[in-house]
């Protein structure tokens, strides 16, 4: 749906069976790349101990020993891209609410991420956020 007007006629219960997929589909991606050396990543300064490798974290390990790698297990790396994806753009969102709450006005923001104006930078920061919501 990511901005496209379409409208969702997926009944709850299957939104439900579908989360559930996924979710599932991210723990065995998440387990099978843990096997596989994941586990051993160093832990970041700014992630509390003991929290396991993001999904970040595991799919740059994917790409980083995809020449060791089998297909199932790229396809673990792939698995956990949108996972991925949302963890990137709540990081986004969250440095984008720090610059503003330091004072850097929308324009600043604008210029430093390339947008041409700073009300396609809220937005984008408005989609960012209502995507944000709707995968809570």
């Amino acid at each position: 749906m990511d901005g496209k007007h379409e409208t969702d006629h997926t009944s709850p219960v299957d939104r439900a069976v579908g989360d559930h997929a996924e979710a599932q589909r991210e723990h065995d991606a998440q387990a099978r790349l843990l096997a596989l050396g994941a586990d051993r990543l160093e832990a970041r300064e700014w992630r509390p101990e003991p929290a396991p490798p993001t999904a970040v974290d595991l799919t740059q390990f994917a790409l980083w020993r995809s020449t060791d790698l089998g297909p199932e297990d790229l396809r673990a790396g792939l698995a956990l891209l949108p996972a991925a994806r949302a963890e990137v753009e709540g990081v986004e969102i969250g440095l984008i609410f720090a610059a503003r709450n330091e004072g850097l006005t929308w324009s600043q923001i604008a210029a430093t991420m390339g947008f041409r104006s700073p009300q396609a930078c809220q937005q984008y920061v408005a989609r960012l956020s209502s995507r944000q919501d709707r995968q809570r």
